[in-house]
């Protein structure tokens, strides 16, 4: 391809003055590479974040030389060759100068968020008032889906400016607050509030008094979380176990200020107790795999790019054994393992495309 640009570049030096022929050769050299790159491009691989960024990119260049290819090839006066060269210059020049800060800025943004791997598809993070699970990342941007299945499009210059919350596979901490009068022992609620986190599955709970209020206590329990894919229906069920919890043990969740607006008497604001089918009903619904669907595909799809990667890695490793292999019976050996691994890596690579075509349809 260099090696046509280049051609079309010095036809373009030709004196065409006394003939169009030239300039025609030079438009039908840059119309055809410019659908032959097309053409290239579209043949690509699907399944990456860059590619269309790319692809625009190039064919703005082609068409950008091209048009410079074909400018100096018209058979027209010096001078009023190099005046339209000039303006199409300082208009290139113009529109680079403002498009460029926020263009390079995202780039080496993308270029650091990628060297220091602070989180990848699949991954949930939190930066200023966004959160959700990354099911894209780019050069240019990073998509999350959020609770509400949405996707939102994040600068990547806007990641390397604020603050990014990553939660760690290995597990996070949720909570759940609640506000409490003053009549009900602190022992007591802690208790209870550290019993609904072990009925939830948390781990290691904790419980913390936020803040004494004119009317009423702040408790927040805690606990670990170690299925993070798990996390929003985790601390809906936290929320759940806490209400049973108190409610069980005769503990009104309402603040004396309610006492003191409504004229109640002796009501207990107490709901009576589910039926076991209708809590297990409402534990099996589990939300995440229809909210974050697209970033759970885009996480299962980067494991599987790893594991790939692993596989290759020890098919190298094998093959340099082979070359050192001291008997035939020992390269033999290594050779029919080699053959086992480049098979299932051929095997989980056509499943690996098969995943990303489906993602991008």
């Amino acid at each position: 391809m260099y090696s046509v640009m280049a051609w079309t570049l010095f036809a373009g030096q030709v004196d065409t003055r006394q003939s169009p022929l030239g300039a025609v050769l030079t438009l039908v050299t840059v119309v055809g590479i410019f659908l032959l790159v097309r053409f290239l491009l579209n043949r690509q691989g699907k399944g990456k974040a860059d590619q269309s960024m790319i692809r625009q990119i190039v064919l703005f260049l082609i068409v950008v030389i091209g048009f410079v290819a074909v400018i100096l090839s018209l058979p027209m006066d010096p001078g009023l060759r190099d005046q339209i060269s000039n303006l199409f210059g300082i208009v290139i020049s113009a529109v680079l100068a403002l498009s460029s800060a926020t263009f390079i800025g995202n780039m080496l943004a993308g270029i650091l968020i990628r060297s220091i791997r602070s989180f990848k598809p699949g991954d949930f993070i939190e930066v200023g008032e966004h959160f959700g699970k990354v099911s894209e990342r780019s050069l240019f941007h990073t998509e999350i889906q959020t609770l509400d299945r949405n996707l939102t499009t994040l600068p990547n210059l806007f990641l390397a400016t604020n603050p990014v919350k990553v939660t760690r596979a290995s597990g996070t901490y949720i909570s759940a607050e609640v506000s409490l009068g003053y009549d009900v022992n602190r022992a007591r609620i802690e208790k209870l509030l550290v019993e609904a986190a072990e009925k939830t599955g948390l781990s290691t709970p904790f419980v913390t008094i936020n803040s004494l209020g004119d009317f009423s206590v702040v408790y927040q329990v805690h606990g670990m979380q170690k299925d993070v894919s798990r996390l929003v229906s985790a601390r809906s069920k936290l929320h759940g176990q806490v209400l049973d919890a108190l409610h069980n043990a005769q503990v009104e969740i309402v603040s004396p200020s309610f006492m003191n607006q409504r004229q109640v008497g002796d009501t207990v604001f107490i709901p009576k107790k589910a039926k076991r089918a209708e809590v297990e009903l409402a534990d099996a619904d589990l939300p995440e795999s229809i909210i974050f669907d697209k970033a759970d595909q885009a996480g299962t799809i980067e494991k599987k790019k790893e594991t790939v990667e692993s596989i290759s890695e020890r098919c190298r490793n094998l093959q340099t054994q082979i070359k050192d292999a001291p008997t035939e019976e020992e390269r033999a050996r290594l050779t029919e393992t080699l053959e086992r691994w480049e098979a299932m890596k051929v095997k989980m690579q056509e499943n690996l495309d098969k995943q990303i075509k489906s993602m991008d349809e």
